[in-house]
């Protein structure tokens, strides 16, 4: 099992940055997949990014050049930088941690992007 805990939402202006934490219970490097999903009110949720440690990373089109997925060993956490932020991207942020056959979430963090 894990526990994921994120952090760093908020509201920004369109065109700004976040940058949003999961910090995980156990060693990240025992996990096989973590990632990034959203859910906009109305809307299902939906994978943004995510990471196999083996080095790959995947994005969703509607952020792939704005957003960047990352991982801290040392420090059990994954990130997700936000750049040139949109309208569009307002939703609840998850943390998703796969570990064999199970998938684990984080409670969410909200994102608001204003106009």
């Amino acid at each position: 099992q894990v526990q994921l805990v994120e952090s760093g939402g908020g509201s920004v202006q369109a065109g700004g940055s976040l940058r949003l934490s999961c910090a995980a219970s156990r060693s990240i490097l025992s996990i096989n997949r973590m990632g990034w999903y959203r859910q906009a009110p109305g809307k299902e949720r939906e994978l943004v990014a995510d990471v196999i440690f083996r080095g790959f990373t995947n994005y969703a089109d509607s952020v792939k050049g704005r957003f960047t997925i990352s991982s801290d060993n040392a420090k059990n956490t994954v990130y997700l930088q936000m750049n040139t932020v949109k309208p569009e991207d307002t939703a609840v942020y998850y943390c998703r941690a796969s570990i064999g056959p199970s998938d684990y979430w984080g409670q969410g963090t909200q994102v608001t992007v204003s106009s």
